[in-house]
Formats: structure tokens, sequence, C-alpha cells
């Protein structure tokens, strides 16, 4: 009979799903011991997430989608870092998730089921191994990071960059027939060098895929030290041809879109750009971005794509 203890944490807008009770119902009668906890507003992940630690539980089962997920790593990030000596002798609980989102992004690109019973079976059954995190400023994100203009999707907006921004796209080819049209203009930084300019959309991955399976870094791997960077300069509508190719063109450094990967990246805009940490909103006119190597232990399949033998 297992002897570990294990929490699972639940989005407060899912908890009344009758399969989630079923599925713990009939883990624990197989003799799991799972605690469920549920949050009403964002500040709850913090202290349940402690709650758990302060029982001893071993793995905590995130039950949401990738904006549950990043609260999750936030709060524990916050944790380990200000309890650092404590967290040296004390092993953080694992991580794992039952997918409950409208996208679930992370958990699609890692393999994870996302059948409600086989993935809480798998969260509490499942092997953990370590990841990367990104950090941005305070906050800390798993999966990918976005920067850049607008969330509006028009018809003249073509599939192909449709597809690369993802379910939150953003309207470049009406911004640039716009009147007035300006990117964003300011000065980023690298281990590789700076770059002074314009920028319409970024995107900083640790994952692979954002906006409902979108891919934006293809290549990506969690476990490798590195974000996968991708940054789209502004265009006029007679670059799109042009943009269109450099897009769909990994590892390039195009005239107008970069692909590189980095160990952390800075940027510095005379005014607040907007960012969303795996889908969480975000504003600041200075973010640096760095990589946490093995930063948590997390609940992966042996088939998941994005770790690095």
């Amino acid at each position: 009979m297992p002897s570990k203890k294990y929490s699972l944490i639940l989005n407060g807008k899912k908890a009344g799903i009758p399969e989630i009770r079923s599925a713990v119902a009939a883990l624990r009668n197989e003799g799991f011991d799972i605690a469920v906890k549920v949050t009403w507003e964002s500040a709850d992940m913090l202290r349940l997430i402690k709650e758990s630690i302060q029982s001893d539980c071993c793995r905590i089962i995130i039950g949401g989608g990738d904006g549950s997920l990043n609260e999750a790593v936030t709060a524990l990030m916050q944790i380990k870092l200000a309890n650092e000596e404590y967290c040296a002798e004390t092993r953080l609980p694992e991580i794992a998730v039952l997918p409950l989102g409208t996208a679930n992004d992370f958990a699609t690109g890692c393999h994870i089921p996302n059948n409600i019973t086989q993935a809480l079976t798998f969260a509490v059954t499942g092997k953990a191994q370590s990841i990367d995190l990104i950090s941005a400023n305070e906050k800390h994100f798993i999966n990918v990071a976005a920067a850049g203009f607008g969330a509006q999707v028009t018809a003249e907006t073509p599939v192909e960059l449709k597809d690369f921004l993802g379910g939150g796209a953003y309207t470049l080819t009406g911004l640039a027939k716009a009147i007035g049209f300006k990117p964003y203009e300011g000065t980023i930084h690298t281990e590789k060098g700076s770059y002074s300019g314009n920028i319409v959309v970024g995107a900083m991955c640790n994952g692979r895929q954002a906006g409902g399976g979108q891919e934006l870094a293809p290549e990506a791997l969690i476990n490798d030290g590195l974000m996968d960077v991708t940054l789209l300069k502004g265009f006029t509508p007679l670059d799109i041809p042009k943009v269109l190719e450099e897009v769909k063109t990994s590892n390039t450094e195009g005239e107008f879109c970069f692909h590189f990967q980095a160990k952390w990246l800075e940027i510095d805009f005379p005014i607040a750009l907007p960012l969303n940490l795996d889908g969480e909103p975000y504003r600041s006119e200075k973010v640096r971005f760095e990589v946490k190597p093995n930063a948590i232990k997390f609940v992966l399949p042996n088939d998941c794509p994005m770790i690095q033998a």
C-alpha cells in the first residue's frame, strides 16, 4: 500500500467535475493518501502549497490549466527562494498536472494524458524528472512568455502568422496598415550581444507551444538550460511574404524574424511592453528573463518529447 502523501490543488472553477471526485475515490480505495484542496482566488495557491509542504506532502498535483500551473511554479519558487537553507536540506514536493484548462499547452506538449481518470492516475504513479523554469523579474513561468502588440485576430492576418502567434494572436496586418503604426522601440540584451530597435512580437519559450496548440518553438527542451527565443521586427504589408518565410524557418537570423537560444535575455523599453507569462498578463518596462536549470521536479511520461536524453 502506498505510504506517500499527495495533495491535489484544484482550480475552484473545476472542482465540481464529477469525474474528478470518482477518480480521487478510486485512487484512495487503492491506498493512495490524497488530500484535496480548492483555490478560490490567486493568493490561495501559495497558501495551499505551503500547507502541503507542512503536511509532508511528497507530490502536489495541480488541477487546472496553464494559468494554474503558472501560479503553482511561481509559488513554489517563491517558497524555495525565501527558504534556501530549508530547501537545501528538505526536498520540495514534486509537481504533477491534471489538465483541466481550455488549452493545456504545457501538458499537451509533454504528452500528458488529457482524460481526467488517466491523467490523475499518471499524476500519482508517474516518475518525476528535473526541469527548467524561466524567471521574469520576480515571476516565474514554465511554458511560454509572449510580448508585443494586441490580442485580436482579423480576417486580414495570414493564417501562418495566426499559427505562429497562437490563440492570443496579434493583428499584425491590420497594425501594419494602420495610420501611425509604430512597433515598440527599445533594447534587448542577451549573452550573445545587444539589439536596439523595434519589436512587434516576441516569444521566450521553455516549452514548445502556446495559444491552444500552436508551436512557437518546435525544438525546445525543458531540461537543456536554454530558452528558445523568437523576435519579430516591424514590417510593412509588402514585407509579409518574406516575414512568413522567416517565421517558418527555425534557427535563423533573418531580416525581420530572429530565432535563437539564450540563457538569459533582458528587455529595456521606454514604455511598458505588454507581456503574458503562461497566458497571465504582466507589464514592465524592464524585464530580465533567466533560465533556472533543474528548478523543480515534474512528473513526465517516458515519451515526453521535450526532455533531453
